[in-house]
């Protein structure tokens, strides 16, 4: 499961599936769905999305470029699946985001870590001190 979990993590911005996924996990794709939902609490789809999403924090937070472009760059392949998506794991759309956010003056691990999308649905609502 820490394989398919790393090539999540690595791959992310590309097409991943789950037959591909299971292969590197070395089971089968029934039991690596059970499997990694029992150990990391969520399918692994929604784990891609989140991840997909806090690369797409970061990039919303430093760069300027456009969320049509980040949305590309970060695997998603509809705009419209891209802001629906973080709308339901931050609570804005990606433009009220980036309005909202300021840099924060901290080491980048810092805020990634504080900014990390939450799991199990919830909406994480902090705002960078």
């Amino acid at each position: 499961m820490l394989r398919a979990r790393d090539a999540i993590d690595r791959d992310y911005a590309k097409p991943l599936n789950i037959p591909a996924l299971a292969r590197i996990a070395l089971v089968s794709e029934a039991h690596f769905i059970r499997t990694f939902r029992a150990t990391f609490g969520e399918t692994p789809h929604r784990y891609l999305q989140r991840r997909r999403v806090e690369r797409a924090m970061a990039l919303l937070r430093n760069t300027d470029r456009s969320v049509t472009d980040i949305c590309m760059d970060v695997g998603f392949t509809s705009l419209g699946t891209f802001s629906r998506v973080f709308r339901d794991i931050i609570g804005h759309s990606p433009s009220q985001y980036r309005q909202r956010v300021e840099p924060v003056p901290v080491p980048s691990c810092f805020a990634m870590a504080w900014t990390r999308p939450s799991s199990f649905g919830e909406v994480r609502r902090r705002e960078p001190v």
